[in-house]
């Protein structure tokens, strides 16, 4: 079922936060259950250890030639893989300086008039553009957030008259930030590879290589909230694709990654980028390393951008365990399914249009 327009009209929450209001409309106010906790001092890790955080991989060690400091590196990443679903890369070989413009670039955007912004508004059928909201359930409970989301791979796909022609430099360095961190992307897929012991091109593979493959930029900003208590940023899911690489805001946390019955804030290394498994790789990993539960929490006095680019397959490829992970004491816990099948599947009969994979034996959910 194709939707041409939103169900109801839309509200910016940038415009919303800076009308002064001192409480959220209603139809932001999480149920309780789902309500964060600790919201107003997110630079702690989480209300009971200051000190927990996701793993953090200096990637000189894995482009160096010290064969020990390159196990060593590669063992973490495996077990980050397989126990958070999360870390931070460092040394990372993407210009420290084009990720603090391409932030700014962005700011800027979202500080321009709404009657510019509104100019590339999206519509349901694609979500490209300037944008609001995910779902086109009439009378749903928002997230606190604006965005802008725009495809970058496949080539066919990519429209820079959709991409914002102000700030001037913003479409050249959508560009140049785009082939960084896809080729960022694809050098984390051989090292994920060689943990599974596949061939260092088993996933890049998988995902219709280089030609082939999806890559898609959410840039995210979270307006400041006077009740951060009662909504989220960005209510918790997993992510649908491959694999989400994360440019954060240096000054303002907000991730917060699920571990166990917790909720752990991430506590971001200026210059990393967050790297989180999504579902199509739990699935070709026969569920080896996880795609993990994550939300984005606000804050009262400061707002926050971060830049998501999601690495996805190929859009008719079908994804399922690799036959090599599959064996008599671990069978496939999933079906094969095209990444299409599956986005549609999460938006009509998924559990709130949020990805969540549920392992089975015969289905993906």
């Amino acid at each position: 079922m194709l939707f041409q327009d939103w169900p109801e009209p839309i509200t910016r929450v940038q415009t919303l936060s800076e009308s002064g209001i001192t409480s959220i409309p209603e139809r932001y106010i999480k149920p309780e259950s789902q309500r964060p906790t600790n919201p107003i001092s997110p630079n702690k890790a989480s209300s009971n250890d200051e000190d927990i955080n996701i793993p953090l991989i200096d990637m000189e060690h894995l482009y160096g030639g010290d064969e020990r400091l390159r196990e060593a590196a590669l063992h973490r990443v495996s077990e980050a893989c397989r126990e958070w679903g999360f870390f931070q890369v460092v040394n990372h070989r993407v210009s420290h300086e084009l990720m603090k413009s391409v932030r700014e670039a962005w700011r800027e955007f979202f500080n321009h008039p709404l009657e510019f912004k509104e100019v590339y508004a999206n519509k349901p059928d694609t979500y490209e553009g300037y944008g609001s909201r995910l779902g086109v359930k009439k009378g749903a409970i928002l997230d606190w957030n604006d965005f802008f989301f725009l495809h970058y791979k496949p080539c066919s796909l990519r429209d820079q008259s959709k991409w914002p022609s102000l700030p001037t430099s913003l479409r050249n360095m959508i560009n140049e930030y785009s082939e960084e961190v896809v080729k960022l992307g694809g050098t984390i897929l051989e090292l994920m590879s060689i943990n599974l012991g596949l061939n260092e091109d088993y996933l890049l593979n998988a995902f219709g290589g280089e030609s082939g493959l999806g890559a898609c930029l959410r840039v995210n900003f979270y307006p400041k909230c006077p009740q951060p208590d009662l909504t989220l940023g960005l209510s918790s899911h997993s992510d649908p694709g491959g694999m989400t690489i994360l440019l954060p805001d240096d000054s303002v946390s907000g991730l917060q990654v699920r571990k166990g019955e917790d909720w752990i804030t991430v506590n971001h290394v200026p210059g990393a980028f967050i790297i989180n498994i999504a579902d199509q790789i739990q699935v070709m990993s026969n569920a080896i390393y996880k795609s993990v539960e994550h939300r984005v929490i606000v804050n009262p006095n400061k707002e926050r951008l971060s830049l998501a680019m999601f690495y996805n397959p190929k859009s008719d490829l079908l994804i399922q365990p690799a036959k090599e992970l599959v064996t008599k004491d671990r069978p496939a816990l999933y079906s094969p399914m095209t990444f299409d099948e599956y986005r549609l599947y999460i938006r009509t009969v998924g559990p709130n249009g949020k990805a969540q994979l549920v392992e089975s034996s015969t289905s993906q959910k």
